[in-house]
């Protein structure tokens, strides 16, 4: 049977050992070399060519993160798995978002670790459920985000931002209808919702806002 060869990547060597143990014990697994810093890391993973990095997130000399940056940017047939304590949002983003192919709790390595690594060998991602959760939650906010309007006046219609011009440079709901060939009380009903969009309360505040906007020169 081919085995998987791991990299253990922490700066506990009480850790490692019993990693060590439990790795080695399953039959297509093999642990072919350990870091205790970052950089150690680095020249294992080029001296080695491991299969997968078992990777701690807090070590001295060059962090978790740097050199997972760097693994998947420069060895791209290794796995990179993270085990690591550290539950917070940012840690789990910054990690997918780095390459990482797996995130696991060091209080969960006894029961995960070893599904863990034999599916980001398959190519998988694997994360423990409240990552994912994590994980999904950040992604929906950036999409809600990206689909939100990036400044108030792109949420108005172009019949609005034509009324709030209008009204910002002087001109009466009649002078406006006839302009824009639409009724009196139209113009009012745009100019109504427009300042409700845009949490304005008084012609005023409307100029201010044209001005801001670019929508009418100083003159005005």
């Amino acid at each position: 049977m081919e085995k998987i060869n791991i990299l253990l990547a922490d700066d506990h060597a009480v850790l490692r050992a019993g990693l060590r143990a439990l790795l080695n014990a399953e039959p297509d697994m093999s642990v072919v070399g350990e870091a205790g810093d970052g950089d150690s890391a680095i020249r294992q993973v080029k001296n080695l060519s491991p299969d997968v990095v078992v990777l701690d997130l807090s070590m001295p000399g060059m962090n978790g993160l740097d050199v997972l940056e760097h693994i998947t940017a420069v060895y791209f047939d290794t796995k990179v798995l993270v085990l690591t304590m550290h539950t917070e949002k940012q840690y789990i983003v910054r990690v997918i978002e780095a390459g990482g192919a797996g995130y696991v709790l060091k209080s969960a390595a006894d029961r995960d670790l070893v599904d863990a690594i034999r599916q980001v060998h398959r190519g998988k991602t694997y994360l423990y459920p409240e990552a994912a959760q994590v994980l999904l939650d950040h992604y929906r906010q950036q999409a809600s985000r990206s689909a939100a309007p990036q400044d108030e006046l792109d949420s108005l219609s172009e019949r609005e931002r034509e009324v709030l011009t209008l009204t910002a440079q002087g001109y009466s709901s009649r002078e406006i209808g006839e302009k824009l060939i639409i009724s009196p009380k139209t113009v009012d009903t745009y100019r109504q919702r427009l300042m409700e969009k845009l949490e304005l309360h008084n012609r005023v505040a409307l100029v201010q806002y044209a001005l801001r906007k670019g929508l009418l020169d100083i003159e005005a």
